[in-house]
């Protein structure tokens, strides 16, 4: 009886976390950029800190979205750690992941969640090596 006086809280909907895990997975994955922008990225505000990148949802839907769409650009996910509303991802990408001779890049994106989409983004990035001086990788 007493169970029946204690609300249940309502579902919160999808952790900062799950939210840009599916976007990566969406846009660089499954290689559908554009799909993933207009899903998860705010079309109100996208505060872009790659020097590479202007601000808005349009201009990543125009820039890096377009060169994922036509090139052979993919990545994979390494690991994902999140604290509030920010999200790291750590990530191996590739230009042309079918030559051999493509090492990639170790990346990693971070991202800002606010209301259930993504507001901001900065990026490192950092060439894979053809031989590195310990027998660990980069992932």
């Amino acid at each position: 009886m007493l169970g029946a006086l204690v609300a249940t809280p309502a579902t919160a909907g999808p952790s900062p976390k799950q939210i840009v895990t599916a976007f990566f997975d969406l846009a660089f994955v499954q290689r559908k950029p554009t799909e993933a922008a207009l899903k998860y990225i705010s079309p109100d505000q996208y505060i872009q800190h790659s020097p590479g990148g202007a601000d808005g949802r349009t201009s990543f839907i125009e820039g890096f979205a377009a060169y994922v769409e036509k090139t052979s650009y993919r990545c994979a996910i390494k690991r994902v750690i999140a604290e509030g509303a920010l999200v790291v991802v750590h990530n191996h990408c590739q230009e042309n992941p079918a030559d051999a001779n493509d090492q990639g890049s170790a990346v990693v994106d971070i991202f800002r969640v606010e209301k259930g989409l993504i507001v901001e983004h900065w990026d490192v990035e950092q060439a894979v090596p053809a031989q590195a001086k310990n027998r660990n990788t980069m992932f």
